[in-house]
């Protein structure tokens, strides 16, 4: 297929995005109260980016933006962000922590008030991921400084209408980071980073790496875990429907001249396809070499079959056939960082800025600006209806 560069976003494809979220002029939602609210308003569904952002004078912020750039919410917080999670029930989103953090900041979708700020426990930080299940608990990567880089998920359930720390469970890793559900919510799929860092630093406490792809039920009982090569620190994953594992690295050895010729051809994606081992996902060694040794966010298509990644230091966007390998698409992206999945395609984000559209339309895959205002999106963004 071939990437193609058109023109702002239209209004027949702001009408077709909208559709496919689900989001027609006629969803109406009621939700119970919350906070001192006796109830939710009915609102329209409409759809909407949200995402953590920061600017030029080192301000962070949670946003949420329409898709022709209109502001539905810009809320200042202390700390910088990394993921979000949007509630399964609730019009409520959490903006996650970036590593090391220790504030995570719960928002009211309609308006931007920050209705919480959920604090780190003692002798724990967070790693900046998170999930919320179908009853709308809450589980969080984190870090256990009294033994540094050992993984735990944290959970947290409500009460009083506040987030409020439940239980932990192992990450049977080191240094866990994004993790997604296994089919049906059953259990997860974790990213243990293998990366040993001390409380409150991003510096690694020794050049040892011990990354590990986790399979675990929601209990903590281990399913299986598996071993990348030294040197790759898995951080990111992504699921397609029929259970299919992708995973992004990121080579983290200390610089010298043996590493960085070692640097340049590390395999940054793996795959685990149902029933097999994980395994390295083939990129050519050129690519390599453009991603520079970063991947940032990864997302998996089912629809399409389309595995995408985006590379910050490499400033490019490439989409991938998932059962066939072939690459698809590979695009200049300034700081290209968050991604998230539409109907037929993905938003991309990226640090200086802008927003893209990448969708399939007759044969051609597409890249279309989407208007919006000046600030640095960082690494992950979703699409929701609000």
């Amino acid at each position: 297929m071939t990437a193609t560069n058109s023109p702002a976003i239209n209004r027949r494809h702001f009408l077709q995005l909208s559709l496919q979220l689900g989001g027609g002029l006629g969803s109406l939602l009621l939700f119970p109260a919350l906070s001192g609210c006796d109830t939710f308003k009915k609102i329209i569904k409409k759809p909407t980016l949200l995402s953590a952002r920061n600017d030029v004078n080192g301000k962070h912020w949670c946003v949420s933006y329409g898709l022709y750039g209109n502001e539905n919410f810009r809320t200042e917080v202390p700390q910088r962000c990394h993921d979000v999670l949007q509630h399964p029930s609730l019009p409520l989103t959490l903006f996650v922590a970036r590593r090391p953090g220790t504030h995570c900041y719960l928002i009211d979708t309609r308006n931007g008030d920050l209705l919480q700020t959920l604090g780190a426990r003692t002798d724990r930080h967070f790693y900046g991921h998170g999930l919320f299940d179908h009853d709308g608990t809450l589980y969080l990567t984190e870090n256990d400084t009294n033994e540094p880089g050992r993984g735990v998920l944290g959970l947290y359930k409500w009460n009083n209408n506040r987030l409020q720390f439940s239980n932990e469970i192992s990450t049977h890793g080191i240094e866990p980071h994004q993790f997604v559900w296994l089919p049906n919510n059953s259990g997860f799929a974790i990213a243990n980073g293998g990366i040993r860092t001390e409380a409150g630093s991003r510096t690694a406490l020794d050049e040892t790496i011990e990354s590990s792809l986790v399979l675990m039920d929601k209990n903590g009982t281990l399913i299986s875990k598996e071993i990348l090569p030294s040197g790759n620190s898995i951080r990111h994953i992504a699921t397609a429907d029929d259970g299919t594992i992708v995973t992004a690295q990121q080579f983290s050895l200390q610089d010298n001249n043996e590493e960085n010729s070692q640097k340049n051809t590390a395999a940054l994606l793996a795959i685990k396809r149902p029933t097999q081992p994980l395994k390295i996902f083939p990129v050519s060694a050129e690519t390599e070499r453009q991603l520079q040794a970063y991947s940032a966010s990864v997302a998996i298509h089912s629809g399409n079959r389309w595995l995408a990644v985006t590379a910050p230091r490499g400033n490019r966007l490439l989409i991938w056939h998932l059962d066939t390998g072939e690459q698809l698409l590979d695009v200049a992206v300034q700081d290209c960082a968050g991604i998230t999945s539409t109907a037929d395609g993905f938003i991309v984000s990226s640090g200086e800025g802008s927003c893209r559209s990448v969708q399939q339309q007759a044969g051609l895959i597409r890249v279309q600006p989407l208007p919006m205002p000046t600030g640095g999106w960082d690494n992950h963004l979703i699409l929701a209806a609000t």
